[in-house]
């Protein structure tokens, strides 16, 4: 194991890295594949820290092979932006300089984020900007990943390396006449063999440690840590222990950055070293404490999801007993991930809901918090599924869903609505920048009826969801020719017995998502026009307009009158129906591209990343009164201070919007520490109401509005306080300033 001591030796990797690919550039893909892996595994592992149990520290390089490297690219990649950094770095060489310039030379054109791009047909081109969507304004945004990847992760421990071995062996000796399944299946032994290199290269390599530790107790760690690693390449887990190594190493070095569902997998391993007194409660707290410490190490807090709880678990008996010491392990270390998230129903273990609510009262805004009697059907009736088949689903990401180890959904366009209705009424001329995004859709000085603007709306949204679609697939295609991605295809279900990878015919179907942001904004937006323009007939809809472009500055009655229309949030029949009009058609018309572009399913996912900040820098003021640039509504809530009406009506224009069209929909609240403490009756009420009307999801964040100002002016004291962003959690401290006040803003109940 080689030490990394920073941006200079970083680039020596990338460098060998690049090499290794260009001289297979041209060879079969799982022959490149392999090439790449075994230039890339040394790359990825750091040493172990003092405090480590296990092995699996990683970084990912410059330049590189992973599914999702870094939410930005897919499968063979260049961080573009770190290296140009790298250039700006003056106490780098000019021999350090030229390396980077070296690596931005030769991969441009070759990365697969440029391939896809390069094969954009010219109207799908015409209609997504042409990079990431940070260097561009716009309604729709291409993202290029292959996110979420679930491992079968049950079957990994139960097989261990010699069974996944021994599963390949017999498949490859089926494929008769099948070349390409021979092939598949011989990277696939390949790719097994280096993994096991890396295993007893690192049994040597804390046996040496280990052997010049003067601590005895830190000596022992180390050795049976090495014992550990020298036994799994020919054995499955014997042991809590032995179980969480083989699966973290695999799962890192797959690329995948979430974990499953670690209870059903971890569950039997526990409660087997409890009950036989291999393994005291404390000693396994403090095996999950090290593992929890190695997740936050991925730094990646939109991903690192960890579920428990739930429908479909094999032995719910045992994986309680293990999402109960989880959570305990969770509260110890306190961070931001990982994604601790808990799946519960009628009748489920009532003592897991009830450790729940203590850690998210002590402020750790997890567990994240889905209801299966609702999520269940609702997944099915999205998919097009059975609710047998729907209980596999996983929240990953930001609150995605997607079908453990059977289905790859990754969430790959952005469509912001709110800029599509402010390109509506414009005839499609964006304010911001003064050019012509889409076709014409009609002046507004010629609307009537309130009618004709919701057809320029939707038909402005449509113009763009239609190249998002296509480009899912289109991605889909290149990262299918691309690679096999050996060791997730392993674990996922068909792959080994079509002798395929993940995107080249092993998965049975192709399913995708997409990101839609500022539709409650939107909703409220046309809530207000359709009761004083269409309505009342107080303004015309060219003064609003006029009122928008000034960001309000000289129409300040007319904001407040439209600011008073409304809203959702409020349980109010108007501003709930439009925003569930709004959310309808969003899901239900992406829904419909599915077929027309290859896939099972193309869904809706509304969530929220930080983007409700971002895609509202982009965007002018609109109509329900919100000014140029101020951040959306995040996710399914009210915007900021607009449910005005209480808690009860708050929870029940969010159960209100229907569950069965998208693919993962946040709710966000924020709750006073007084209602965990002296009201926790009423807060337990108050939230098994919310579950009864049809909530699906509640990320709970608990703290003090004094809390969140006084970390604003010492941000030095407040290190401690986590804040839910949207789908994810983060130190309040780290965040943007303009993310910070998003926060604050919200209804503290």
């Amino acid at each position: 194991m080689a030490t990394v001591a920073g941006p200079s030796s970083l680039l020596r990797w990338e460098e060998e890295f690049t090499r290794v690919f260009q001289e297979h550039e041209f060879a079969d893909p799982v022959t490149r594949e392999l090439a790449a892996m075994r230039a890339q595994f040394p790359a990825l592992l750091l040493p172990a820290e003092d405090h480590d149990l296990f092995v699996g520290r990683l970084r990912y390089p410059l330049a590189g092979f992973l599914p999702e490297p870094d939410g930005i690219e897919a499968g063979f990649y260049c961080q573009r932006e770190s290296l140009e950094a790298l250039l700006a770095d003056e106490s780098l060489g000019d021999a350090d300089h030229e390396a980077a310039r070296g690596l931005l030379r030769f991969w441009e054109g070759r990365s697969t984020r440029e391939v896809v791009r390069s094969r954009f047909p010219a109207w799908v081109a015409e209609r997504l900007p042409s990079d990431l969507f940070l260097d561009d304004v716009g309604v729709a945004y291409p993202l290029y990943r292959m996110a979420g990847m679930q491992l079968d992760l049950y079957r990994l421990l139960q097989l261990g390396v010699p069974g996944l071995r021994a599963a390949v062996a017999d498949r490859l000796a089926a494929t008769g006449g099948d070349e390409a399944g021979k092939r598949f299946c011989e990277g696939c032994l390949g790719v097994l063999d280096l993994f096991c290199e890396v295993l007893q290269d690192n049994a040597s390599y804390f046996e040496d440690r280990a052997a010049s530790t003067r601590d005895p107790a830190r000596a022992g760690e180390l050795m049976q840590m090495a014992l550990v690693l020298s036994r799994l390449p020919n054995e499955a887990p014997w042991d809590l222990r032995s179980a969480i190594q083989l699966f973290w190493l695999y799962n890192q070095l797959a690329g995948s950055l979430n974990m499953g569902r670690m209870d059903e997998y971890l569950g039997d391993f526990l409660v087997e070293d409890l009950d036989s007194g291999r393994l005291t409660e404390e000693r396994a707290v403090e095996l999950l404490v090290s593992l929890w410490h190695l997740i936050v190490s991925i730094g990646n807090e939109f991903n690192c999801r960890v579920i428990l709880g739930g429908r479909g678990r094999r032995n719910p008996e045992n994986a309680d007993r293990f999402a109960l010491l989880a959570m305990e392990a969770h509260l110890r270390v306190r961070e931001h991930i990982p994604q601790l998230s808990l799946r519960f129903y009628e009748g489920q273990n009532p003592a897991l809901m009830k450790r729940a609510l203590d850690l998210i009262g002590e402020g750790c805004t997890f567990p994240i918090l889905y209801n299966d009697d609702v999520s269940i059907p609702a997944a099915a009736a999205a998919m097009g599924i059975s609710e047998s088949e729907a209980v596999h689903y996983l929240p990953f990401g930001c609150g995605e869903y997607m079908l453990n180890h059977r289905n790859n959904a990754t969430p790959n366009g952005i469509v912001n609505t709110c800029k599509a209705l402010e390109l509506a009424l414009r005839d499609g001329v964006d304010p911001l920048g003064g050019c012509q995004r889409c076709p014409s859709t009609g002046s507004p000085a010629s609307w009537s009826t309130f009618d004709e603007l919701w057809k320029a709306y939707t038909r402005q949204v449509e113009y763009f969801l239609d190249a998002l679609a296509a480009h899912q697939r289109l991605e889909f295609d290149v990262v299918g020719e691309q690679a096999n991605y050996l060791l997730a295809s392993m674990l996922h279900d068909g792959c080994l017995e079509r002798g395929r990878g993940l995107f080249c015919g092993g998965l049975e179907h192709l399913d995708g998502t997409m990101e839609s942001y500022g539709d409650v904004n939107t909703a409220d937006s046309l809530t207000a026009l359709k009761r004083l323009v269409f309505d009342e007939r107080r303004y015309t809809l060219e003064e609003v307009v006029a009122a928008c472009d000034a960001d309000w500055q000289g129409y300040e009655p007319m904001r407040e009158a439209l600011l008073a229309a409304p809203k959702f949030g409020n349980d109010d029949p108007e501003a709930d129906a439009m925003r569930i009009a709004v959310h309808e058609h969003v899901c239900r018309y992406t829904r419909g591209l599915a077929k027309p572009n290859g896939l099972r399913y193309y869904l809706v996912v509304v969530i929220n990343n930080k983007n409700n900040v971002i895609q509202g820098q982009a965007t002018g003021a609109t109509p329900d009164g919100r000014r140029r640039g101020d951040a959306f509504a995040n996710a399914n809530n009210p915007a900021p201070g607009n449910d005005r009406s209480g808690v009860t009506a708050f929870l029940s224009s969010l159960a209100g919007v229907p569950n069965d069209c998208h693919a993962g929909m946040v709710q966000n609240m924020k709750f006073s520490r007084e209602m965990f403490t002296h009201n926790r009756p009423k807060l337990e009420l108050l939230l098994e109401t919310y579950w009864q009307l049809g909530g699906a999801q509640a990320m709970i964040t608990v703290l003090g509005r004094q809390d969140l100002e006084n970390a604003m002016r010492e941000p030095e004291n407040y290190g401690h306080l986590m804040v839910r962003v949207g789908g994810f959690s983060a130190r309040f401290v780290d965040l943007e300033p303009e993310v910070q006040r998003e926060i604050l803003e919200r209804t503290l109940y």
